[in-house]
């Protein structure tokens, strides 16, 4: 066992070639436990074919660029370099303010689901810039630390302990994730090289916690408000199907519900994108549909969000079979294999997991040229997080993908004023961390 471990900690948990790929694989191998709910939903059609045909096109992405040693260029605007920091500073000022106007003007929305669903979009929208910019700006100097103590680590996660508490405050689980697994690979790189058992031992012990926070979240509803409402379809189902439909019930209610919640986002998952590759079967690709939703959202009058146009897909093939997978109302997160399937199939599939690796691999190499005490670390470990995440959640959301083309454009002009400094600090840090 001790040089079984020893050969697992040699593998750089965080490189493009392992740590995305290993999450992706992790989320869909857990959703096999599904404690008699596929049954329940009647999900037949295979994600497989899906998952793996996402998982090679990342890793030819990946292994391409890497080969060709490509970097994101600088589309001539390396004069503004200097003032991405006063930018950062900027956005995180605007975020701070939207977040104190949408705490006073809507409460706090771990009070109740139907609360978070209804705070005021545009103040919850600038307020994300307040955990974005945090963390940037935090990650960028525990970068530029020359000499990086415990004691200057802790004061630096006392801070970023205090704005997820924030958010915290919000009910949002995807700033969280997205500031405490950033958080962790600038400290892999830079105070000390996180070993592979240690990462799978924290990944258990944060994924119990979000769950349990999930499920406790959910116990907590208060029912007698409409939007927590809970009962299902009513369709007509023959006497078979609804007796098949009250045995597949039982069967799921003979397991804990906390047990249950363990691993529910993933069962959820799973059971989603077999929905989509079911419903896509029977009426085709909504062709662009999804994609174009994060940016029409945008217009005047009503619109359909993306997760909630999932939601009608979804649901429309489950309520046939007396269920509904979400709750009228509610937004339904497809998975980023879903929402690529749902536009477009297997080719899209295709297409955009080879792009995912493509670019996580264009920031990474540009970390091995540029050194890991640079703002190209803090690049790669935002992006190569907010993608992981959208594993399970989709990258539906048009500040996060603003977020994103901001620090890709940012890694890509940036550069440290002190080029002898950038030499010593490359060769050091990076002598360092394979020492560690």
């Amino acid at each position: 066992m001790k040089k079984l471990f020893g050969k697992l900690n040699k593998i750089d948990t965080f490189s493009p070639y392992f740590f995305l790929p290993f999450i992706l694989i992790l989320y869909f191998f857990t959703s096999m436990f599904d404690w008699h709910k596929f049954e329940q939903f009647n999900i037949h059609v295979s994600i497989w074919p899906a998952v793996i045909l996402a998982v090679i096109c990342y890793y030819i992405g990946v292994y391409v660029i890497d080969k060709l040693n490509w970097t994101i260029p600088s589309f001539g605007l390396s004069f503004l370099s200097k003032y991405v920091i006063h930018f950062i500073v900027f956005l995180t000022l605007l975020g701070l303010g939207a977040f104190i106007l949408m705490t006073f003007e809507g409460g706090f929305g771990i009070s109740d689901e139907s609360n978070r669903r209804n705070l005021d979009p545009k103040l919850n929208f600038f307020s994300q810039l307040l955990w974005f910019g945090v963390l940037l700006l935090l990650s960028y100097k525990m970068i530029l630390e020359k000499n990086m103590t415990w004691k200057k680590a802790f004061v630096y996660g006392s801070i970023f302990a205090g704005v997820i508490f924030l958010f915290l405050l919000m009910a949002y689980r995807t700033p969280l994730i997205i500031m405490l697994f950033t958080g962790i690979i600038i400290f892999h790189y830079v105070v000390k090289r996180v070993k592979l058992t240690w990462f799978l031992t924290t990944l258990l012990v944060i994924g119990v916690a979000f769950s349990m926070f999930s499920f406790i979240r959910v116990l907590t509803e208060d029912r007698s408000l409409e939007f927590n409402d809970r009962r299902q379809p009513d369709v007509e189902l023959t006497e078979d199907e609804r007796e098949n439909l009250l045995t597949a019930e039982q069967k799921v209610n003979q397991t804990p519900l906390w047990i249950r919640a363990l691993n529910e986002e993933s069962v959820t998952g799973h059971i989603v994108l077999s929905t989509i590759i079911e419903y896509t079967q029977e009426n085709g690709y909504l062709n662009g549909e999804i994609h174009k939703g994060i940016f029409s959202t945008l217009l005047p009058g009503e619109q359909t969000s993306p997760r909630m146009e999932v939601t009608e897909v979804v649901n429309s093939v489950s309520v046939e079979k007396g269920k509904n997978i979400t709750r009228e109302n509610r937004t339904t997160t497809p998975t980023f294999i879903g929402q690529l399937f749902l536009d477009g199939g297997y080719l899209l599939v295709a297409i955009g997991f080879f792009l995912y690796g493509a670019l996580i691999s264009l920031i990474y190499n540009k970390v091995k040229q540029e050194g890991i005490r640079s703002f190209h670390t803090v690049a790669y470990a935002f992006t190569i997080t907010v993608f992981t995440v959208s594993m399970h959640t989709g990258l539906l959301d048009l500040i996060i993908i603003l977020m994103l083309g901001f620090v890709i454009i940012a890694s890509s002009i940036i550069n440290m004023e002190n080029k002898t400094a950038s030499v010593i600090l490359k060769k050091t840090a990076l002598a360092n961390h394979m020492n560690s």
